[in-house]
Order: C-alpha cells, then structure tokens, then sequence
C-alpha cells in the first residue's frame, strides 16, 4: 500500500530531517522523493510504503498535520489510489 506525501510551506532548516524522521520511527519506507525550493518556498513529494506503517494511514495523517503545524509548513498525506483519482485530468 502506497501514499502520497507533500509538503509545502516557508523554507528552513531541519524539514526533510523532521518528515523522515517522523517516518522511519512508524516504519514507513520513502520509495520516492523529489523536493525543489523556488524564491523561499519549500515544497516536497514522496511516494512512501505503509504497508508496514506501525498505525492507521489516519493517524498517519493527523500527526504529520501536527508536524507540519509545529515547524510551520503544511504536511499532506493521502493514500495514492485516493491522490490518483483526485488528480485526474
């Protein structure tokens, strides 16, 4: 089971060592990164597993939300059949 995640807000330090972190203690494995700073802003997308995640994809998405709100940037996470159909053209 794959997810999307994406991350977007001011540029600082300690963002990817925050979300990665965050990741590698629920067991979750980044498949995928691409990360790109444009003028400040900050914006990064992975394709992680949470097949073996240690919680529900749901929690997942509330405690990265809390992440993204302590370090002021703002943290998505959607299971990746739910981001391909909402991405259709």
């Amino acid at each position: 089971m794959k997810g999307i995640i994406t991350v977007l807000g001011k540029d600082k330090v300690g963002i990817i060592a925050k979300v990665c972190s965050y990741l590698a203690e629920r067991n979750v494995n980044i498949l995928d990164i691409s990360q790109t700073i444009v003028q400040d802003y900050f914006n990064m997308m992975m394709i992680v597993d949470i097949s073996k995640a240690e919680k529900s994809i749901e929690i997942l998405v509330e405690e990265l939300q809390h992440i993204g709100e302590e370090i002021g940037v703002e943290i998505k996470l959607q299971h990746e059949d739910i981001f391909n159909i909402m991405h259709r053209i």
